[in-house]
């Protein structure tokens, strides 16, 4: 057996052409379009080539990119009160805060001061309450891209035993939420169901497995049920290279499907995130 492709580069495109679209149809019948702030503080290389391929993204689809840039030193409490003119700001829909941060820096409490409606990332508080209801709209982008996968492919949910291996609030949490809401019976694996040696057993009866805990290779071909969807959200630097959480070669040949890396999650997320941001803006003109 050799596994379906779940090419993440011709989803991005799809849904980059469909973003596109319609906010130009916003545009021409509003006048406006979306406004993100993009807050980035230091020089870390990462954050800086990350933030360049947002603005690449959002000037793509159409979406007002400005990039605020904070020095290393700034205080807490200068950057919660950048994040308060930004919310009071009518002309922004939507703000984000580039990591990684200088260790003085708490994201946490940075996050959770950014309005509710214009936390593009979905990770606040009341955001993440609301995706317990499911009453929001501004799903935490990883965990969005997984469930974009899954609709595209066209991977019925109902029913099917999903297993996803992390549990962190960025994408094991959510999914856990999402998923649910698709009628799947959910298990979340981590560090202490592998500890009791439980973990290949829980794997091995999935009809869909993610795996999303940062290590190279850690899932292994016969740990999965032949014809499972295998959804890598691993972003690991092996000998110069980029590698999944799964062992590619040896899931390749057991899964129905699979995601690659790079080009599955990844460029999906970033797309994600400027979906949110049209989400915001409509959230606040819109409605």
């Amino acid at each position: 057996m050799s596994a379906q492709l779940l090419d993440g580069k011709v989803l991005t495109e799809v849904l980059k052409e469909n973003l596109k679209k319609e906010i130009g149809d916003i545009k021409s019948r509003q006048g406006k379009g979306p406004v993100v702030v993009s807050i980035l503080t230091g020089e870390d290389p990462s954050a800086i080539s990350y933030a360049n391929s947002q603005k690449k993204i959002a000037e793509a689809v159409g979406i007002d990119y400005r990039l605020k840039n904070l020095p290393a030193s700034v205080s807490q409490d200068e950057f919660k009160r950048l994040i308060h003119e930004l919310n009071c700001d009518q002309a922004v829909h939507a703000i984000l805060i580039n990591k990684p941060l200088p260790p003085h820096i708490e994201y946490s409490v940075l996050v959770n001061n950014i309005s509710d409606v214009k936390d593009v990332e979905g990770l606040n508080l009341i955001n993440i309450g609301k995706l317990f209801f499911g009453k929001t709209k501004l799903v935490p982008c990883t965990a969005a891209a997984v469930m974009e996968h899954l609709r595209f492919a066209k991977i019925s949910l109902r029913g099917k035993e999903v297993v996803i291996i992390g549990r962190s609030e960025i994408v094991g949490k959510p999914l856990m939420l999402l998923l649910l809401a698709e009628n799947a019976t959910v298990t979340v694996c981590h560090s202490a169901t592998d500890a009791a040696g439980k973990l290949v057993e829980h794997v091995r009866r999935a009809d869909v497995v993610i795996v999303a805990i940062g290590q190279a290779g850690f899932l292994k071909g016969d740990w999965v049920k032949p014809g499972a969807v295998v959804v890598d959200v691993g972003i690991n630097r092996v000998d110069g290279k980029i590698v999944g959480d799964a062992d590619y070669e040896s899931v390749l040949k057991v899964a129905g499907a699979i995601t690659p890396v790079p080009g599955g999650v990844g460029p999906v997320t970033s797309i994600m995130l400027m979906k949110n941001v049209l989400e915001a803006f409509k959230q606040k003109i819109l409605n």
